[in-house]
């Protein structure tokens, strides 16, 4: 159990020790970044719930820290429940979908997932989590609901999963997971054991892209690299898009540090601004920033093994050496600015001009 996912150690000792001792409460919450495995892990735990032949053990695993000497729980991965639980996909809703406020099953009866539906998690799949959970296992040793994305929750569902939290069915175990856990009430975050997941290391993403998916090196070191400690993240960018966006962004950079180009940083903001959505306008300020600090660093004398942007660095050493603290300072504050006034309806290219113009005069 866990020994196939990458990082968070500790959350994997944890929780193999409170399996052991049974002192798993029935509703858990795991916190952490998108992208970082919460999905899976509360999968992997529902598992070894359900397990039919879990093996109890003394001695720590390959992936265990050498702190943990504590009695442990794992699944076996091998019987027909672990099996088929793994298996379990829950992919996203389709348009041709029939009921996207209902739970989704996985192949193990007892397993299922409320999921948002256009960013929102409505009262309806809560309700019907409830009326579930009050329903002895069908097959397994309890029944596990996990709850993505549980901050999508609107009010009503919030409230009508309370209920549930109140008075857990000892037969019952809820997960929810959230990468923003202040966006829960307050009431639904007490009721809950929470688990934190950190960030994963980069050297790990970097090992996984390129031995599990076999991906080119450089492009998992670059991947890795700018995934900020996210799996998923790293995984959902196309590399030949974001290299695209970053020869646009060090374009910007280079006319802000070394040539003064107004012009071309007109036509950049043009572009930036012709971006499809919103999130694709903050992917550009993202790496933006990226190169700014990456510039910082080694204008600061930091090693070049710290940077982001490690393949680009004669360019970057010529913006350094034209670059101060203080302007560097002023760029991402300016940039962070930005990224505040897009929560009101902002004019993209409006903004973007003056965004430029203003780095320039900084």
């Amino acid at each position: 159990m866990f020994s196939h996912l990458i990082g968070n150690d500790e959350v994997k000792d944890s929780l193999r020790r409170l399996l052991a001792t049974g002192r798993t409460t029935g509703s858990l919450l795991f916190t952490g970044e998108q992208g970082v495995g919460k999905k899976l892990f509360a999968l992997e735990l529902a598992k070894a719930f359900n397990c039919r032949n879990r093996t109890v053990g003394n001695n720590r695993t390959k992936d265990q820290s050498p702190k943990s000497k504590d009695q442990t729980l794992d699944a076996c991965d091998e019987c027909s429940s672990c099996k088929r639980i793994g298996r379990s996909a829950f992919a996203p809703f389709g348009k041709d979908d029939d009921d996207k406020s209902r739970l989704i099953w996985s192949e193990h009866m007892d397993v299922a997932m409320a999921r948002p539906y256009k960013n929102i998690i409505r009262v309806p799949v809560m309700r019907e989590l409830e009326s579930e959970a009050n329903f002895r296992p069908f097959e397994g040793a309890t029944r596990v609901f996990i709850i993505e994305d549980a901050d999508y929750m609107n009010d009503q569902a919030a409230n009508a999963l309370l209920k549930t939290l109140e008075e857990p069915p000892p037969t019952t175990h809820l997960i929810l997971t959230t990468s923003n856990p202040m966006a829960l009430l307050p009431t639904i975050r007490s009721r809950c054991q929470v688990i934190r997941f950190a960030p994963i290391p980069h050297e790990q993403i970097e090992k996984f892209l390129i031995d599990k998916e076999a991906m080119p090196t450089a492009d998992g070191k670059l991947l890795a690299r700018t995934s900020r400690g996210s799996l998923g993240r790293a995984l959902a960018t196309d590399i030949e898009s974001y290299r695209e966006r970053r020869e646009a962004m060090l374009a910007v950079l280079t006319a802000l540090a070394l040539t003064g180009d107004r012009t071309r940083l007109l036509r950049s903001a043009e572009d930036l601004a012709a971006a499809k959505d919103r999130d694709s306008y903050e992917q550009q300020l993202d790496v933006l920033e990226s190169l700014i600090r990456d510039a910082w660093s080694l204008a600061l004398g930091r090693p070049k093994e710290m940077l982001v942007n490690s393949d680009l660095l004669k360019p970057l050493q010529s913006i350094a050496a034209e670059l101060t603290s203080k302007k560097a300072m002023s760029w991402l504050s300016q940039i962070e600015e930005l990224r505040g006034a897009l929560e009101v309806n902002l004019n993209r290219r409006i903004a973007s001009d003056a965004l430029f113009v203003s780095m320039a005069m900084a």
